[in-house]
This record gives structure tokens, sequence and C-alpha cells, in this order.
């Protein structure tokens, strides 16, 4: 049977992990905080543990070293409720095989488990890239910590990857992360918008030209690609490029080597290519608009970035507050201010906000940024709109949806109790409760009170 540790100074949030994992099948042992985990990992070999981020003995990272140090082939997935792309890169490079974000989807919590779960070779944990920092990126939602276990996936990979996300959503920073805690991060990063540049110009500027291949070119010229060489090249907006150019690029990837316009060899590079697009590059190849096969080449590992007004209030006030800091240093923001803004839809997404921020420090005359700061069409657009919500999948669960955490108790004195054949006492003994604490427990669903006033026991739960 696998044996799963979990690991959390919240009893609630142990229980709403412990409860589940058991009732799938799973042999879990439970710790209130890290010192308690290292012990019992000494006692005992544990094929996956859920450890909690922050507890106030260890840090969730320092359980996470010490497991892959004195038990290495022990998965370790980090649990914590402050999703931030530093926190998954500091998961990846103290080795979790994992991370995830409170609050989560049981059942996305019990399919990564049984991923860990699996034996080494099929296993395919996350190994650890060097020096990760700061990412300057802001948010907590849930669809942001996707994109941050996916940019740490990047980071630690040589693969392309593909950034999707309207313009705005800072598919640029992601890229910039990417590289900067990658194997590439002390080479060049270059970054370029294929929108901004007529086809002749960007195949110019990327692959680079011959003295005379055109009129104006009057020296050899070295193009990106071979500047860019050992680092990383951001191609923004491929979904406007050409179909000519979409074939050079297509070669470049496949061959990794570079042809300037009107040379007659091609000269190797090593370039990682990281592309973004503001559009549906797979519905443009289903209709014949972008070449398929450069599609399936540059899609290897996909990170899509979502629109602000999916990512909900919270994180909408988080920026809010990061762009304060950056342009306002002293001022202070009215509450009010701050519920408007997580009403507004927010078509130019984090760019958007970013500018309604520096606008409403600019006019502001007293210190404190009042409704009367902001741009009138947000305050017409935004006064009647509903509090913008995280968009998320409904909710599926082996048990029901959030209970609460007297039910998930219940559950798991009945869970205990049957395991040891109906003995109360024994499982007294092993919850360290009392015997009417189970009668307390379990008291919804046994018969009404016999003659003795003590509640009629089931048969199978009488010891």
């Amino acid at each position: 049977m696998t044996s799963i540790l979990v690991v959390d100074d919240e009893r609630g949030a142990r229980m709403a992990l412990e409860v589940p994992l058991r009732l799938s099948g799973y042999d879990v042992v439970a710790a209130s905080g890290g010192r308690e985990a290292l012990a019992l990992g000494q006692q005992k070999r544990f094929d996956v543990v859920l450890t909690d981020i922050y507890m106030p003995d260890i840090l969730g990272l320092e359980v996470v070293r010490e497991f892959r140090r004195f038990s290495p082939d022990t998965k370790v997935i980090a649990v914590t409720a402050q999703g931030s792309l530093d926190i998954a890169l500091q998961a990846v490079e103290a080795g979790a095989f994992d991370f995830i974000a409170k609050p989560f989807n049981i059942d996305e919590v019990l399919a990564l488990v049984k991923r860990a779960a699996q034996p080494p070779a099929l296993a395919q944990p996350i190994e650890a890239p060097p020096d990760f920092s700061s990412s300057g990126l802001i948010g907590h939602s849930p669809q942001m910590v996707r994109a941050y276990k996916l940019t740490a996936h990047a980071a630690r990979s040589q693969t392309t990857v593909l950034i999707e996300g309207e313009s705005g959503t800072g598919k640029e920073l992601i890229a910039r992360a990417i590289h900067r805690h990658s194997a590439r991060s002390k080479q060049p990063f270059t970054a370029v918008n294929c929108s901004a540049l007529p086809e002749t110009l960007l195949e110019a500027e990327l692959f680079g030209y011959t003295k005379g291949s055109f009129t104006g070119a009057a020296t050899d010229k070295a193009g990106l690609f071979e500047s860019t060489d050992g680092g990383t090249l951001f191609l923004d907006e491929l979904g406007t490029t050409s179909p000519s150019f979409q074939a050079s690029l297509l070669r470049v990837l496949q061959e990794k080597e570079v042809r300037r316009i009107g040379a007659a060899v091609a000269r190797p590079v090593d370039v990682r290519i990281i592309g973004a697009t503001n559009r549906n590059l797979e519905e443009l190849a289903e209709r014949g608009e972008f070449r398929a096969d450069l599609f399936y080449r540059l899609s290897v590992l996909v990170v899509p970035l979502p629109p602000l007004r999916e990512r909900g209030a919270e994180d909408i006030a988080l920026l809010a507050q990061h762009f304060l800091k950056k342009y306002g240093h002293e001022l202070r923001v009215n509450t009010d201010v701050i519920e408007l803004l997580a009403r507004y839809a927010w078509p130019g997404n984090v760019r958007e906000l970013e500018n309604t921020i520096e606008h409403a420090v600019a006019v502001c005359n007293d210190g404190v940024i009042t409704l009367n700061d902001l741009p009138r069409r947000i305050l017409e657009r935004a006064a009647a709109a509903p509090l913008l919500q995280p968009k998320t999948a409904a909710p599926t669960s082996l048990i029901d949806d959030r209970p609460a955490l007297a039910e998930l108790e219940r559950r798991y004195i009945q869970l205990v109790l049957a395991e040891n054949g109906g003995n109360k006492s024994r499982t007294a003994e092993i919850l360290n409760i009392d015997r009417r604490t189970i009668y307390r427990y379990l008291e919804p669903a046994l018969e009404p009170a016999g003659e003795t006033g003590l509640p009629n026991l089931p048969d199978e739960l009488v010891s």
C-alpha cells in the first residue's frame, strides 16, 4: 500500500487531505509540523509527502530538502496558500516533485498523488535548476498558480515554449522569468515583436543578410539568431507572421541553423525559442492560416496566461497595490477605489491597470487616491458591474464539496473504527480521544437511543 505523510500545522488543513486520501485507500500518517515530519521520515519510509510551506517550526521547503537528502526516492509535494512564481521556483529548486496551491480541488490532489506514487521509471520528478530569485509576477489566483508551475517546468528544460494570452497579460514577463531561471541565464535574451515589423525587415533582423542581397544592404550583417547564440529568443505575436516567415522559422527549429538572406551557406545556432501569441494558433492552423507543423513544433510546452478579468478581485487588488508602490511611493488609496477597480473588466489587462494607477498618482493632490483620481471611462463602466471572481472549474470530489471540519472528523473516525473492526476502545486510543467523543461524532448515523439512554450502534460498530 502506498504510504503518504501529510504535514501541516493547521488541523483542518491536515484533515482536508488526510481523510480523502485514506478513503482512497492510501496508508496516511499526519504530522503537525516540520520537525515531527522529519522525525517520522527517519523512522519510516514514505512514498509521497505533502507538506505545507509556511509552518512555525520548520518551513516546508526545508522539509523538501531534508527528504531529498535522506530519502531521495520519496516524492515531496509542496502545498501553500500563497501561490506565486517565486514559491513555485523555490519548491522546484529544493527538489519538490510538484507544487499545489490552496484552496485545492481534492480530485486534482488525488491525481497528483497517484502520479507521484508511480514507480520511478514512470514518474517524472522536477529536477532542480540553479539560482531562482524574484520573478516580478503578481497574483495568487488558480490560473496564475498554474502558469507559475508551467514556468518552473519550462525553466528547468530546454524545450520550445509557447505563451498564450491576450495583449497586456504579461507574456514577456513569463518569457524573461523562464530565461532568467534557466541554464541560459548568462547568455543573451532578445525580445522581438513580430507584428511591429514588415515581413522583409523582420526576416532581415532575425536571419541577417549579406552585402548586396537587397537594396540598402551595404555590408554583411548578423541577424538576431546569431547574436543571441546560446541564449533565448522571444518572438511575440507569432500569429501575425506570414507563411514565408513561418517556413523559415520552422527550418531554424528543425535544422538548428540559420541562413542569412543572400547567403549560400547556413550557420549553426544554439538558440532557445519562446513564442507568444494573443491569438489561438491551433484554430488558425485548423483554418489553414498558420502552419500546422510549426504550431506543433512551438507548442511542446504551452503556458496559458489568463486575462485579468478572470483572475478575480484579489489579484486585481494585489496588482493595484504593487503599482501604487511603484509609482506612488508614500501615497495611500481609499478602499472604495480598490473595490471599484475589482469591478472593472480590464480589456487592456495588467498593462491597462498599471496605466490607470500611474494616471491616478499623477493627478492625486492630497496624498490619498480617491475615485475622482481614476479615469472617467473606468468610473462609468465599473460603477454598476459585479465584483470579478476567479474563473475556476466546478469542483468535483470523492467527498462532498468542501465539507465542514466536523464532517471530515466524523468520516475519519468512522474509517478508523472500521479498520479496527468496530472496536471503540482501540479507536479512541489510536485517535487519542475518549469513547464519548466517538459516540458524539457518530450520532447522526446512529439509530435512536435505546433503553439505556445511549445511542444504539449498528452491529458492525459494536465492540
